[in-house]
């Protein structure tokens, strides 16, 4: 007998908040168990978020780096999706609430994400551009593009410099992926698009507020990131705050002023709007804090994974990539299933693969198993990893095709200024 009776009668609800790495990983182990499964999330699609910069940086369509979540899991016949806004949970009823109705849980998996953190900089949110959505990367490229059509116009010299100059705020890994893949679009594909523009009139800045890019990786592997985007065309300033941005300036921390019509935001992150409103403890970046089985306190049903988790390692707060959540959905997952056959449950353990950036063609630098990569090699290996972590077959095969594209031709398939809705 389960040791858990169900509050709509039945076989137990598992209900995962989220499609994103965790929530997906969640829903396709639970495949086989004795219970029903509710999925939601407010898109249809679960989304490649480590590929996104690409969609932005025109190498790849967005609907390449996302697959309908109906599609992937049609298969699993314990299973229901709905596409939903989830606006909060009623913890003492057991029920999910939705902007259009309340679902009833078993068992609850957080699993919602997270969402760009400005760090208050009203100006930056208002006229810079995140990096977190289809829709931001699809805003990106747009502006972009946009912004070169201006430039071959524009007479004022300080109004064009404004619109070549690509800064991105913040020298984490997404920071360091997007600078090295504007500098090879700017570089290797629109100087040749737009006859009127020299390759010194475009400019790629990648802003630092610490003293080191790529916080994490070992000194000697930053290093050849800088140095290896500095070849490539970027400009990396370290301990550059910003301070401020109005859409044609920057203002940084000490009173200097940048004329710049683009800033790329990837300077912080946090979890989920969502996490704010349960009325439960917060730990840094707003994420949740939880047992050391994932469980919420005081809510033994409720699991929390991936981004919106707070769980600590070496004294620090595990960095919200995707291995993390998978590993949490599974520990997850176990406990659910533990709880239901009346065993003890485990405490969660992270494992890191090790740690992976690219900087562009050829170029990446990596640690695994305390091997240190760099360059072609760590380069292939990125490629292999992410190639192997999408999902879908047409998916990878289309993504293997733009990168084959651009690298014999030095070219991007998609260049395209596209309505925005």
């Amino acid at each position: 007998m389960p040791a858990e009776r169900s509050v709509a009668g039945g076989l137990p609800t598992v209900a995962i908040v989220g499609a994103g790495f965790g929530g997906l990983k969640a829903a396709r182990l639970l495949s086989r168990a004795a219970v029903r499964v509710l999925l939601i999330d407010r898109h249809n699609y679960h989304l490649f978020q480590p590929l996104l910069y690409q969609a932005a940086a025109a190498y790849l369509e967005p609907e390449q780096v996302a697959k309908p979540v109906r599609a992937i899991l049609r298969g699993q016949k314990n299973l229901s999706f709905r596409v939903a806004e989830v606006r909060g949970v009623d913890f003492a009823r057991r029920r999910v609430v939705t902007a259009e109705e309340s679902f009833p849980y078993d068992f609850l998996v957080l699993a919602m994400g997270g969402q760009t953190d400005f760090h208050g900089l009203a100006g930056v949110e208002r006229h810079g551009f995140a990096l977190k959505t289809l829709d931001d990367a699809i805003r990106i490229r747009n502006h972009i593009l946009s912004a070169c059509e201006k430039a071959v116009m524009e007479k004022d010299p300080l109004a064009r410099r404004a619109l070549l100059t690509f800064a991105v705020g913040g020298g984490g890994s997404a920071g360091v992926e997007m600078a090295g893949a504007l500098a090879e679009l700017v570089g290797g594909v629109l100087v040749k698009d737009y006859r009127e523009l020299e390759r010194g009139d475009l400019r790629v800045l990648l802003l630092e507020g610490q003293g080191e890019i790529l916080p994490g990786f070992p000194a000697e592997l930053c290093r050849v990131a800088r140095e290896t985007l500095g070849r490539k065309g970027v400009t990396v300033r370290l301990n550059t705050q910003v301070q401020d941005f109005d859409g044609l300036e920057l203002r940084l921390k000490g009173g200097e002023k940048l004329p710049a019509a683009t800033l790329i935001w990837t300077g912080g992150v946090g979890a989920a709007a969502l996490a704010r409103t349960l009325k439960v403890p917060l730990g840094r970046q707003d994420r949740i804090v939880v047992e050391p089985t994932l469980q919420v306190p005081g809510h033994p049903e409720v699991f929390v994974i991936g981004d919106a988790s707070y769980v600590e390692a070496g004294g620090q707060p595990l960095a919200m990539v995707a291995p993390a959540a998978v590993q949490m959905a599974e520990k997850a997952v176990a406990n659910i299933l533990a709880r239901l056959a009346g065993r003890p449950l485990e405490s969660f353990s992270y494992r890191s693969p090790g740690l992976l950036a690219t900087i562009g063609r050829n170029a990446a630098v990596a640690q695994i198993a305390g091997l240190k990569f760099r360059g072609f090699l760590a380069w292939a290996v990125w490629l292999v990893v992410h190639l192997m972590r999408l999902v879908g077959f047409r998916n990878r095969l289309m993504v293997l095709i733009n990168w084959a594209y651009d690298y014999l031709f030095f070219d991007r398939a998609v260049r395209l200024i596209t309505k925005e809705e």
